[in-house]
């Protein structure tokens, strides 16, 4: 089958896979509070030599990008910072509480959004100093943030460089003027230019660039120049991926409509032009839509197999235990998730009465956490080899058998290794081992197109 062919037959809705159970799968009605609490306490007891990791989301954005899927507060009043500083910390000292330590190993500290160079540089300080406060970092502890371009300073640089982050993620998407209208993104090359130039100068030492392709009114013209310009500034990292057009879960995407949108060979003429520029220049492919070069953290750890999938994304690495604090911040104890309430408002008050702000989550049973195991091997490392006496298997092999058909994954046995071409139909192959998403009658609505 050609690749038009198998775009046309494999272009369905498909989870990212940043999770499995994936989120609209979980079931709530077995989760409380008390049992999330035992399995952080569990997990945190057998890994506590490995340290753990923190997301904090910070969702505050002075406009509203129009093509974001995150969960996003739009205020210009910068008041409201230091209160939800104050609900962070509050919420880490319950946690601090529960794992009953005096002193925390921390293996990575990531900042996401919204914006997190929304927040004021001593008001970031302030926070991150609270986290680190009484705890310990392990030796190769990775702190990370996300950053728009635009308002991104020379003293939020410094700030969180002298705290120990030495990773940045700049949010592009797209050069193009038009482009930028559309989605409300603006920052420009030289936005861009002065932010790498300074990261450079103060050490940072990883600076990834996340690009989007199939966004409104892109052309061939305008992915080109983007990536172009990109290029020029040699990024250690860059995330490629493709918009997700969900206007029914995020009204923000109304803006333009689905005619604006290119699609089908259009979308996937601009992937493959992306793809194939990004590694002329140099850059290795290392799992779904993630790019970097050779001397990078992320392709060492593809190589090493120790590359890892969680909500951020793809890591250099697996810590056992993620907590998630902040609004509609999700964590994972391996054997459990949570999210955290999705206002603000709500978030603020559960903090103060001293409750954890959870609202929901799943308790994975014995068939979750090997299916999860397969999601993982299969995105991380190309290559799943099933239990020998798991009755999944009489799903998942016929399920599989069409994909080796068309050419995307080889089975050898109870061996399955994903192809070359398998490659760009990632999200795809994992679905064959998605028990839960089978089940589903209705999941057209629940996630983005898989090109």
């Amino acid at each position: 089958m050609d690749h038009k062919s198998l775009i046309s037959k494999y272009n369905v809705a498909a989870p990212r896979y940043t999770s499995y159970p994936t989120v609209p799968f979980w079931e709530n009605e077995d989760f409380s509070e008390s049992e999330w609490k035992n399995n952080v306490i569990a997990r945190y007891n057998q890994s506590k030599a490995q340290g753990l990791s923190i997301y904090i989301h910070l969702p505050y954005c002075e406009n509203l990008c129009t093509y974001c899927g995150c969960n996003t507060r739009i205020t210009k009043n910068h008041k409201v910072e230091e209160p939800y500083i104050d609900s962070l910390l509050k919420e880490w000292e319950m946690y601090r509480q529960l794992l009953g330590e005096e002193s925390l190993l921390i293996q990575e500290i990531h900042l996401g959004g919204g914006t997190p160079t929304f927040f004021q540089p001593e008001n970031l300080q302030r926070l991150i100093s609270g986290i680190l406060q009484g705890n310990r970092k392990t030796a190769d502890a990775s702190f990370s943030f996300e950053a728009h371009p635009a308002n991104t300073t020379r003293e939020h640089l410094q700030t969180l460089a002298d705290l120990g982050f030495k990773r940045l993620s700049l949010g592009i998407q797209d050069f193009d003027e038009r482009v930028q209208f559309v989605i409300n993104r603006h920052q420009t090359i030289e936005d861009v230019s002065r932010v790498m130039a300074q990261a450079r100068a103060i050490g940072y030492d990883s600076i990834n660039f996340d690009l989007i392709y199939g966004l409104p009114l892109q052309t061939t013209e305008s992915v080109k120049m983007t990536i172009e310009a990109s290029l020029a500034m040699s990024p250690d990292r860059i995330s490629f991926y493709s918009y997700a057009h969900v206007p029914w879960l995020r009204p923000g995407q109304r803006r333009f409509t689905e005619m604006d949108l290119p699609v089908g060979e259009e979308k996937l003429n601009l992937y493959k032009l992306g793809k194939t520029m990004i590694q002329e220049a140099g850059y290795e492919d290392v799992g779904m839509d993630h790019f970097a070069k050779r001397e990078d953290a992320l392709f060492l750890a593809n190589e090493n197999g120790t590359l890892h999938r969680n909500f951020m994304g793809y890591a250099d690495r697996y810590t056992p235990l993620m907590i998630g604090l902040g609004v509609s911040s999700i964590s994972d104890a391996w054997t459990a998730f949570a999210q955290n309430v999705k206002t603000v408002e709500e978030y603020h008050k559960l903090v103060l009465e001293g409750k954890l702000p959870v609202f929901k989550g799943h308790l994975l049973d014995q068939e979750d956490v090997l299916i999860r195991q397969y999601i993982l091997d299969m995105m991380c490392r190309g290559v799943v080899n099933l239990q020998p006496t798991s009755t999944l298997n009489e799903r998942i092999l016929p399920r599989l058998q069409p994909l080796q058909e068309d050419g995307l994954v080889v089975i050898n046995g109870l061996n399955i290794t994903i192809t070359v071409i398998g490659k760009s139909f990632l999200r795809n192959v994992c679905m064959t081992f998605d028990e839960r998403l089978q089940r589903s009658k209705e999941r057209e609505n629940l996630f983005s197109q898989a090109i």
